[in-house]
């Protein structure tokens, strides 16, 4: 872990990245999407499931999945940007501008929260995906629909 010291403080930045899967079986939904780097066995788990999209269901997951770690990255990112910036403040300008430092700092937080505005809009994207697949394909869902469901069986009122 790396520290800076700025005026005699020390900033040591923890970052963490948590992701509930959900208590559900199958690790909450999502498929663990082993990535080996062919050297050594590495392997690591995929924030997404894999990119299967055989049914409705699978494209709503995919999409649900984007848009949950889509929002919980921006968060993280956001929060970022703004120890940043906070961090940055503390580093006195060179040239002893009044309110140097602050504009210095503002000027590069500025790009990671950028980088966390994008986050916030895949995430929304990925919902407007999802809506729109209803839109286009909804017959071909109804149609899948009403084949899955059984039939109730109807009742006859004048057999007795």
């Amino acid at each position: 872990m790396r520290t800076w010291a700025f005026n005699n403080k020390t900033f040591s930045p923890g970052i963490t990245l948590n992701i509930d899967a959900g208590g559900r079986g199958n690790n909450g939904g999502r498929h663990a999407a082993p990535t080996g780097s062919g050297q050594g066995g590495s392997r690591s788990q995929s924030l997404l499931p894999a990119p299967e999209f055989t049914s409705p269901a699978q494209v709503r997951q995919y999409c649900n999945a984007v848009r949950a770690a889509g929002v919980a990255l921006s968060i993280e990112v956001a929060m970022g940007a703004e120890i940043l910036k906070a961090t940055l403040v503390q580093v006195p300008d060179p040239d002893g501008r009044i309110g140097g430092s602050r504009f210095r700092a503002a000027k590069v937080a500025r790009k990671m929260q950028r980088a966390a505005d994008a986050l916030r809009d895949a995430a929304k994207n990925a919902a407007a995906t999802y809506a729109l697949f209803q839109q286009e394909y909804e017959e071909e869902i109804n149609r899948v629909r009403h084949r899955a469901r059984p039939s109730q069986p109807r009742m006859d009122w004048g057999q007795l």
